[in-house]
């Protein structure tokens, strides 16, 4: 399975810093199916993934966006996965380029979706257990959200022996490029609806579960770090342990694409992500001025660049 590209026109490439600095999870793969994701602040399509309206990050560990993202819709669709399903999560910039970000873990959770189907699940109030965290390459020096940046996917493996029902699959991504300040972290939250099948038994115990907003402080160790630039790098997760029945830690993030077959989910999106919000700059350290960051209009961009992707689509 691998991601597929759109080409933006030699014309629009004009907007481009207007809306690549963030970004969002643009497809999901359930052992080898794909699901696209709708693109931020675009008329959705079903899909499992909960739209957002801002590819800007989520700021501050008390945001009520911190849940699921950036005002993240129900999505109307719950796909089927197993105990042990291999997930994979394409993040991309807003303009649908690479990933923009290096440094910074990270992390999934889990949340059942009590007493209804995920499609119609609030989750305000969802508990939420973590099954697996990433952060540093061997040798602290690269962190494994390189791999993102270069194209791959974020790699996961759900519990092995986890209880049967819907759940919220919370995967996130912590940019901390801004974290020697304090409230500098950005926070990347997307939530996926999955349906477990089996018989399994598997539950966190509350003791294990946290909410979001709740889970987080902005002072917390790994979200406030002014020692984030020095090498090698120590770092501490933040958020509550990984639950002791998730699956054998393994590498996360690819560094390339899969080239496995995949059957297709979704359809994939028919505009191009803006974002909504006119998030704040990014000020970019000399050490991450591999990926300038740019304010984004408001809304005039994604008037321009919808008009351009449905003369796109309706010749294809």
């Amino acid at each position: 399975m691998s991601y597929r590209p759109y080409h933006l026109p030699l014309s629009l490439l004009v907007f481009l810093p207007l809306v690549s600095g963030h970004g969002y999870v643009a497809q999901v793969a359930i052992d080898g199916k794909d699901y696209y994701g709708n693109l931020p602040n675009a008329n959705p399509v079903p899909s499992i993934v909960r739209q957002i309206n801002d590819v800007a990050p989520v700021k501050g560990a008390n945001n009520t966006y911190l849940n699921c993202g950036q005002d993240a819709q129900l999505a109307s669709l719950v796909a089927n996965a197993n105990p042990a399903s291999q997930l994979q999560f394409w993040w991309k910039g807003g303009d649908g380029s690479n990933w923009p970000h290096n440094i910074g873990p990270i992390m999934t959770y889990m949340a059942q979706c009590v007493n209804t189907t995920c499609d119609q699940y609030n989750s305000t109030n969802a508990e939420w257990f973590k099954i697996e965290e990433t952060g540093l390459q061997p040798g602290d020096m690269v962190w494994y959200q390189q791999n993102i940046m270069n194209g791959g996917p974020a790699n996961v493996t759900l519990p092995p022996t986890l209880a049967p029902g819907q759940y919220l699959v919370r995967h996130e991504i912590i940019a901390l490029h801004l974290a020697t300040e304090m409230g500098g972290a950005e926070f990347y939250p997307s939530c996926t609806q999955v349906n477990i099948l089996g018989n399994q038994a598997g539950v966190a115990p509350a003791s294990a579960e946290v909410t979001f907003p709740g889970g987080y402080s902005d002072d917390d160790p790994g979200i406030y770090d002014p020692t984030v630039f020095d090498t090698p790098v120590q770092y501490t997760f933040p958020g509550p342990p990984v639950v002791s029945f998730a699956a054998p830690v393994s590498n996360t993030s690819s560094p390339t694409s899969s080239n496995s077959s995949s059957t297709t989910g979704t359809s994939a999106p028919s505009s191009t992500a803006s974002g909504s919000g006119g998030g704040n700059q990014c000020r970019v350290s000399t050490a991450q001025a591999a990926f300038a960051v740019h304010a984004r209009h408001p809304r005039g961009v994604s008037r321009v660049m919808r008009r351009w992707w449905g003369s796109l689509t309706s010749s294809s």
